[in-house]
């Protein structure tokens, strides 16, 4: 027949039927099955170089082309068949397929270089971050987890600003090895402070494992360093000041020249048994001296839970001082400038400074009375007034584990941690009570 039309296009035969559109010879012809149910296909058919029929599919007809060809696109595919058939081409299914073929390989091929370029743009981006030094690795290591601590890392920066980054800080990261840390712990270790060593190995072993986790370094460098031969052994810290030491510290305070409100710290940290940076952090709203109570919230606390701590007489009279001095600031210790609670160091600092060999000399800046706070059993610290405080209570009688609840300890058994749910608030007030009233009789005139 002629040109097929669209009206051409509809079901009349209760059999499948075909509609050939004429053309020239040798050049294929267009052609269209069609079925009963409306469902039309389109072929192309040619003479293969056998001279056998071959029917080249098209696809299947749709008049407005949303779910097929419509006539126009079909002939257009034929049209194009007919071309290659009349260039030479007799066997179009081969030669179609041939060329899906180098198509896809192609484009494999393009893929594949896509992906070679994008690894490695990733490696030059993993070469350029292991490039950065140790303190831009510090400063990123600070602002994506050191400061969501409690102290928003300050003391973590102190300490890396001390003894870390001086000796490292403008090595690239890449280039870190054993030696670079070693070389920092053992400076430290030279100046003495054990504990500090590990504290300070520690933290940079927690950088250095941030480092690879986000594959600017691919080792720790640290990691095959021993902790244990870092610094030399630690020693356990068990001063307590004896019950003639108290006495004596009662007459040795009013003349050591401290800041009245660090002479009231250190009796009520001793009556108390509480850190010294829980207490310089205290605020007034959580302190009822009606009710005899102090709050020390989770946030202040070193186990993360709220303490609630009952003030004997003895504290209360400490406390009731130090409010007259700083009750109208929100802080029972607050800065210079009054916008936040005093270091924690700043106590620790003056007590130590009372406490020097007499050959150490005088240094600027220092206190003249560098031996006002010396006792006979040796050098003493905030910390070691709560260990004495907790110490006296069991010699009173009060049982380790109501004195482990007056430390806000955490309890090392899990089982018991689960279980054993009693609060003990009455025995730990009983204790404080009993606490309060001896250092009440070793602190009196005699």
């Amino acid at each position: 027949m002629g040109i097929i039309t669209d009206r051409h296009l509809t079901p009349k035969e209760p059999k499948d039927a075909w509609l050939t559109e004429d053309g020239p010879r040798g050049h294929g012809r267009f052609m269209v099955r069609l079925q009963p149910n409306g469902k039309h296909l389109f072929y192309f058919r040619y003479s293969d170089q056998t001279g056998k029929r071959q029917f080249h599919p098209l696809g299947v007809y749709s008049r407005t082309g949303t779910t097929g060809l419509t006539l126009k696109q079909a002939r257009t595919q034929a049209s194009e068949l007919s071309r290659l058939y009349v260039s030479g081409i007799k066997n179009i299914g081969e030669h179609l397929n041939s060329e899906r073929a180098a198509r896809e390989a192609a484009r494999q091929a393009e893929l594949s270089r896509l992906e070679q370029e994008a690894a490695q743009k990733e490696a030059e981006a993993a070469a350029l971050a292991s490039r950065q030094t140790v303190s831009q690795l510090f400063e990123r290591w600070m602002e994506i987890d050191v400061s969501h601590r409690k102290d928003k890392g300050t003391e973590v920066r102190r300490m890396f600003e001390k003894d870390v980054l001086p000796l490292i800080g403008q090595v690239f990261v890449a280039d870190i090895r054993k030696g670079h840390i070693t070389q920092v712990t053992d400076a430290m270790a030279a100046r003495g402070v054990t504990r500090m060593v590990k504290v300070v190995f520690s933290l940079m072993r927690q950088m250095f494992r941030f480092a690879v986790d986000r594959d600017i370094i691919e080792f720790d460098p640290s990691s095959s360093i021993r902790k244990a031969k870092i610094g030399g052994k630690e020693t356990e810290r068990d001063r307590v000041l004896s019950e003639d030491e108290i006495r004596q510290l009662t007459n040795a305070l009013p003349s050591a020249n401290l800041l009245k409100t660090s002479e009231l710290a250190v009796w009520i940290a001793l009556s108390t048994c509480c850190r010294i940076g829980e207490l310089l952090a205290a605020r007034w709203e959580y302190i009822d001296l009606e009710q005899r109570t102090w709050l020390i919230p989770a946030e202040n606390s070193k186990n993360g839970k709220p303490h609630q701590v009952h003030l004997s007489a003895f504290s209360v009279s400490f406390f009731q001082q130090l409010q007259e001095m700083t009750g109208l600031s929100p802080w029972c210790y607050p800065n210079r400038a009054e916008t936040g609670p005093l270091c924690s160091k700043t106590i620790t600092k003056q007590l130590s400074d009372r406490q020097r060999p007499s050959n150490s000399g005088t240094m600027s800046n220092r206190t003249n009375n560098a031996q006002a706070l010396c006792l006979p059993g040796g050098k003493w610290t905030p910390h070691d007034l709560r260990r004495t405080g907790a110490t006296m209570m069991t010699a009173l009688g009060v049982l380790p584990e109501v004195a482990e609840r007056c430390l806000n300890h955490t309890e090392e058994n899990r089982v018991k941690r689960t279980y054993q749910r009693h609060s003990y608030t009455k025995e730990c007030s009983e204790a404080w009570e009993k606490l309060g009233s001896r250092l009440q009789d070793l602190t009196e005139p005699r």
